[in-house]
């Protein structure tokens, strides 16, 4: 995984005007993307730790999501996905987004986000 500049130049061109609303709602773009929001001091680490803390809810075997969400957890480890851009907005109302964009996308319907390599 590397840094793109010119995905991060998407992330924050999308969020910058989510900054009225603050709400998440995803820009459907080129892109795998993830979002968060938080209070003003939400640091990118801190909501890569939640999306990837989703992994709890993620079941290899049936490819699925089972006791809650893990599609954001899926895209952080979507292994063909090989650049990445991140971008942090203050919103009018005092909260913060993040946006992390990934490319290629992941996340396909059918398909595992890494190959699981057993240990025997």
């Amino acid at each position: 995984m590397i840094w793109d500049d010119t995905v991060a130049a998407f992330a924050l061109s999308y969020i910058n005007g989510l900054t009225g609303s603050c709400t998440l709602v995803h820009s459907s773009g080129p892109y795998g993307e993830n979002l968060a929001w938080g209070s003003p001091d939400l640091a990118g680490t801190a909501a890569v730790e939640m999306w990837v803390a989703e992994r709890a809810n993620y079941d290899y075997n049936s490819n699925s999501c089972v006791g809650g969400e893990c599609l954001h957890y899926t895209q952080v480890v979507w292994s063909n996905s090989v650049r990445l851009g991140c971008a942090k907005v203050t919103c009018d109302n005092g909260g913060a987004i993040i946006s992390c964009n990934y490319d290629p996308p992941g996340n396909y319907n059918d398909e595992h986000p890494y190959e699981f390599k057993s240990s025997s």
